[in-house]
C-alpha cells in the first residue's frame, strides 16, 4: 500500500469528516480508497472485458426550457442503452429523471453526458453496476409469478 499526501480546502474537508463520521469510516484513508473505487472500477471492468454494465441516470431538469423535454425524449431513443425511466413532478419547474440503462460503459457515459449537458439540464449523475452483480433474469425469485400468494 502507497502513502500520499493531498492537499483540500478546510469546507471540502469538514465535509469529508462529516462523511466518515456519517457512514461509519474508521478513517479518512478508507473513505477516500471507496470514492476512487467507485470513480475508476466502471473503467477498469470494461478493460477487463467486462462490457456489459447496468445503470441509472438521474437528472434533475427545468421543464420549462425550450425544446428540452423533446430533445431529452431523442436522446432516449437514439442511444439504445434507455431500458426503462420514471418521471417525477418536483416543483411547478422542475423535473427528476431517472433511466434504467444497460450497455457498456462508454456507451452509457456518453448517454449520460449528453443528457447532462443538455441546457435547462440542472444536475445528473449516472450510477454504474457490473451486470455480473446481479441475478441472471431467469433465474427464479420469490415475486414472480410463482410466489405463493
Amino acid at each position: 500500500m502507497q502513502r500520499i499526501t493531498i492537499t483540500i480546502d478546510d469546507e471540502l474537508l469538514a465535509a469529508m469528516d462529516r462523511l466518515c463520521t456519517e457512514r461509519g469510516y474508521g478513517s479518512r484513508s478508507e473513505a477516500v480508497r471507496d470514492l476512487v473505487r467507485d470513480a475508476v472500477a466502471p473503467s477498469q471492468g470494461d478493460q477487463a472485458g467486462a462490457a456489459s454494465y447496468y445503470g441509472t441516470l438521474s437528472y434533475v431538469y427545468n421543464h420549462g426550457t425550450r425544446d428540452l423535454a423533446r430533445r431529452l425524449t431523442d436522446e432516449g431513443h437514439h442511444h439504445g442503452v434507455s431500458i426503462a425511466s420514471m418521471h417525477v413532478h418536483l416543483t411547478r419547474d422542475d423535473c427528476l429523471e431517472v433511466a434504467v440503462l444497460h450497455g457498456s460503459v462508454p456507451a452509457m457515459q456518453a448517454y449520460a453526458d449528453r443528457i447532462i449537458t443538455q441546457r435547462g439540464v440542472r444536475y445528473g449523475h449516472l450510477h454504474l453496476i457490473p451486470e455480473n452483480s446481479a441475478e441472471p433474469a431467469n433465474h427464479p425469485h420469490p415475486h414472480g409469478d410463482n410466489a405463493g400468494h
